[in-house]
């Protein structure tokens, strides 16, 4: 197991010498291990080019299954712990920036009453990102988002051969100063009658799916400004400055601003929640039992239905 890692931090790290600082090992020891790897397998692992020791082709082949071997050994441990009835462990997990103040905590909250063996790790990222860290081993569990009629939805090749699961779904609402007309009602909202309105835009992949909407809609948006900020566009808006669209999640992140109201757009906009993990790691009792409470809160969040284990 320490040798797969030793080979995949030269593959990432592009030198044994970088290797070995990023896991924290001498460079004799990374060697050793390496030497120990060779003899084992027949084949050199590591060559030298100039002043650098690099990855030869069998070490690249190592190196592109390791975070497959990996997962599989942690599943079976995993198994042999849940046999012995254990909870515990590191599960390392990346979100998406608005489940950060809304799932993460309630998550938290759970985990701590539920499963104080388990320590949850968490890094912000956005939903590529977070693939490719599942992908790389760099993470359990990616809590991602997609939304329809994405051409470039990041649960398709970009995941083959992990795990997504589709937990729940998260509203889009449309964001406009208290005055407007189309601020009146409860009901969701036709965008058509905004194509006149100043916008306001939020992320890159937010942005992608403004534009999606208004073209089915029929119009283009006269986009004025664009922030990742969710207290950002509220205050815009608050101004007068334009409208927006923001997701239910960012919007119940922190109070809604004096002067701004919501109304939901059709349910056919809705985003897509999912959790991605690794082939297999959902037999890690401790992956399995993180993947169980958030299923929970973010059907608790968002409305839908939790499957439990």
């Amino acid at each position: 197991m320490t040798e797969l890692r030793i080979v995949r931090a030269i593959s990432d790290a592009g030198s044994l010498t970088a290797a070995a600082t990023a896991l924290g090992y001498s460079q004799p020891a990374v060697s050793q291990q390496i030497k120990r790897l060779e003899h084992r397998l027949g084949v050199p692992v590591v060559e030298r080019v100039g002043r650098r020791m690099r990855l030869t082709e069998a070490g690249r082949v190592i190196a592109r299954h390791a975070a497959a071997v990996a997962t599989a050994i942690d599943a079976a441990s995993g198994e042999l712990a849940q046999l012995a009835g254990l909870r515990a462990g590191t599960v390392r997990m990346v979100g998406f920036p608005s489940a950060s103040p809304t799932v993460l905590p309630r998550l938290m909250d759970r985990l701590a009453s539920a499963e104080p063996g388990l320590t949850l790790t968490y890094v912000e990222a956005e939903p590529p990102e977070a693939i490719a860290d599942v992908r790389a081993d760099r993470a359990d569990i990616a809590l991602t988002f997609g939304y329809p009629g994405d051409r470039s939805d990041p649960h398709g090749d970009n995941a083959r051969g992990l795990d997504a699961e589709l937990i729940g779904h998260d509203e889009l609402l449309a964001v406009l100063p208290a005055h407007h007309r189309a601020a009146r009602g409860r009901g969701p909202i036709d965008i058509a009658p905004l194509a006149g309105e100043s916008w306001i835009a939020g992320c890159p992949r937010c942005r992608g799916h403004l534009l999606e909407v208004c073209g089915r809609a029929g119009f283009v948006p006269s986009i004025r400004f664009e922030t990742d900020n969710f207290v950002a566009v509220e205050q815009l808006v608050a101004q007068g400055i334009g409208v927006a669209t923001l997701p239910g999640l960012a919007v119940a992140s922190f109070p809604l601003l004096p002067g701004v109201v919501t109304r939901p757009l059709p349910s056919s906009e809705r985003r897509a929640i999912h959790a991605v993990s690794a082939g297999g790691a959902g037999r890690v009792p401790a992956v399995a039992s993180v993947l169980g409470h958030l299923r929970s809160v973010v059907a608790g969040l968002t409305g839908g239905t939790a499957r439990e284990n």
